[in-house]
């Protein structure tokens, strides 16, 4: 598995998301930011050309560029860590820097990891690295990506991707939950304070999303076993949080800002 953090830049946008020209995205864990861009491009070089995408992947993997370059020659791989606000920094300069029109307009946060154990038992080492990459994290790559919208003086969006973790409670998954929580809360203090700005941020809360992770994680009995208590008995596939993405940071979705929407098939509505 690894971890990544992908962004994309939309140089023709299409009619459902008319303003994106330019997505960055933040995921330390799993690939479904990286599947929801596959989705939506049909998986195939050609396709990302016909769709004026390019995608921009910072990971801690050195290799991340050779990653990239697999999508085609116009992406492009930036290693580090996005727990560091130098980074975060450096992550917005480059893509700017990249992109030939020298604007991004869309940031969707998908950093990620999971610490599973029993809250009196879970270490000080798990519990802050869960809240430094899934929350800290997406904290500074939202502030930098904020900033240079307010510097140049362009609106914007923020999409930070949650869990239904955030809003229920989950066997042995404290910091995790935490992680999850604070960002559905910091979802909405951005939201109020960068208004004023034309940034709109809100967040989704998916339930268990079938990317290579998911399957790996959720595979078998215990999966099947989880599936029966959810209304819709099945869990998301990528291309469904893909497109809410999209609404999201479309013109449709002009007057939504500190919004938290759950996408978990009714599991939290028992």
């Amino acid at each position: 598995m690894i971890p990544r953090v992908c962004c994309a830049s939309r140089i023709k946008p299409q009619k459902t998301i008319d303003q994106v020209v330019f997505y960055l995205t933040n995921c330390v864990r799993g690939r479904m930011i990286v599947d929801i861009f596959a989705y939506s491009c049909k998986n195939s070089p050609k396709s990302h050309r016909l769709l004026g995408v390019r995608l921009v992947l910072a990971d801690t993997n050195p290799e991340v560029d050779t990653i990239a370059k697999k999508w085609g020659y116009w992406h492009l791989g930036i290693p580090g860590d996005v727990r560091s606000r130098d980074y975060a920094r450096d992550v917005i300069e480059t893509a700017v820097g990249y992109n030939f029109n020298e604007r991004v307009d869309i940031l969707v946060n998908s950093a990620g990891i999971v610490a599973l154990d029993n809250a009196e038992t879970l270490s000080e080492e798990d519990w802050d690295r869960t809240i430094d990459i899934n929350l800290k994290g997406s904290f500074l790559m939202a502030q930098a990506f904020a900033n240079h919208l307010i510097k140049t003086k362009r609106p914007g969006c923020i999409v930070n991707i949650a869990s239904q973790a955030g809003v229920i409670a989950l066997d042995r998954h404290a910091a995790y939950c935490a992680s999850k929580g604070g960002i559905i809360a910091m979802t909405k203090v951005l939201a109020l304070e960068w208004a004023k700005y034309g940034i709109r941020v809100n967040c989704i809360s998916p339930t268990v999303v079938l990317t290579e992770l998911g399957h790996k994680a959720w595979d078998g009995p215990v999966g099947e076993a989880f599936k029966k208590e959810i209304p819709a008995e099945r869990f998301a596939e990528p291309d469904e949080i893909a497109s809410i993405i999209a609404f999201l940071c479309s013109n449709a979705a002009s007057m939504i800002t500190g919004h938290n929407l759950v996408v978990d098939g009714g599991y939290t509505i028992k």
